[in-house]
């Protein structure tokens, strides 16, 4: 087993390092935040993700890099939400006003532990206690990585509880497809025919709009380079896939001209947010030394449509006891 010390967290935390490889894939799997630090395809230099070659740097510096995302990914308004009558008041950790990612100290800034570990996957495990952050219910989240035949990068995650509450887990790499400095020119495809708008605090407006005839609209594979007054837009929006959770899909699409190299994205989950890195500006480096500023790389994250429990004609986050929660995620990598 490939298994090693990476750090220590500030109370003492003992974080391990796995490695893992298959498919013409290798990567690096923290324990702490389930965090993907490293993701290499053969033949290629550069590394398909942002991270970090020393622990330290996670807690301090780090925007999510390849962690997984949670109880419930992306926001809520105000923090508050409301499960068969009862209201609960969760983590405002963004802004001082908002939930973002679970809170924080989410699923993806604690340390997990090693369930099972092969030589193309690990599972880790997260016992997620009743009140962490505000949230009701001792959960188990469990999250299997592995890399398959076909250059396919799966996650698997899986969740159960002992009392009602949300659930809602993603995944949240930071791709790069060819090492440079920015993913301007990388082209992306997305198969939804509508977004969420939000307000100037990345918070859902409440219905839905059509993509059509907006900077949002990615039907056809085009740059992530869209100019708006002079200024590159700012995407960081969920992207509406479908009403629910469903079949393993295909759902959206990254190539870069500079590398040849496409990602597809297949997933079970109704929701996708792109976020275009806009607010990245690291001041330590990153692998292999680089630089991450802004757009250095982007996050398409399947996911539960963010805010849900607030707005009834969203896909609903909620999860009861005897339940079980399941999504997957394939990014499936190829070169010309």
């Amino acid at each position: 087993m490939n298994r090693e010390k990476f750090g220590s967290t500030a109370d003492g935390g003992i974080v391990e390092r796995v490695s893992i490889s298959g498919g013409g894939l290798s990567a690096h799997i923290l324990t702490w935040g389930a965090v993907v630090q490293d993701l290499q395809m053969e033949g290629h230099d550069a590394p398909l993700v942002l991270g970090f070659e020393k622990f330290e740097y996670y807690p301090a510096f780090s925007p999510y890099f390849g962690a997984t995302a949670g109880r419930y990914a992306n926001r809520i308004r105000n923090g508050r939400f409301s499960i068969d009558g009862t209201e609960y008041q969760v983590d405002t950790n963004f802004l001082g006003k908002h939930l973002l990612h679970g809170g924080s100290q989410g699923t993806g800034k604690r340390i997990w532990s090693i369930g099972e570990h092969g030589k193309s996957h690990v599972t880790l495990l997260l016992e997620d206690r009743d009140g962490m952050m505000g949230f009701a219910g001792n959960c188990l989240h469990s999250v299997t990585l592995a890399l398959m035949d076909g250059g396919i990068f799966s996650i698997t995650m899986r969740s159960e509880t002992d009392a009602p509450t949300l659930v809602n887990l993603a995944h949240h790499s930071y791709f790069n497809l060819d090492g440079g400095s920015d993913i301007l020119d990388h082209r992306l495809s997305i198969a939804a025919e509508s977004y969420i708008p939000v307000d100037d605090e990345a918070i859902p407006l409440g219905p839905i709009e059509p993509v059509a005839g907006t900077p949002f609209d990615f039907r056809q594979s085009r740059p992530v380079r869209h100019e708006d007054g002079g200024t590159q837009f700012a995407y960081d929006h969920n992207f509406c896939l479908a009403n629910a959770r469903r079949g393993l899909c295909q759902v959206a699409s990254v190539e870069s001209p500079h590398s040849g190299i496409t990602m597809n994205v297949e997933t079970t989950e109704p929701g996708l947010q792109f976020y275009a890195g806009h607010k990245v500006n690291i001041e330590v480096p990153g692998l292999g030394g680089r630089r991450y500023g802004a757009y250095c790389g982007m996050c398409l994250e399947p996911q539960i449509w963010p805010d849900s429990p607030n707005h009834p004609d969203y896909p609903q986050a909620v999860l009861r006891p005897g339940e079980k929660y399941r999504q997957e995620t394939r990014y499936r990598f190829s070169a010309k």
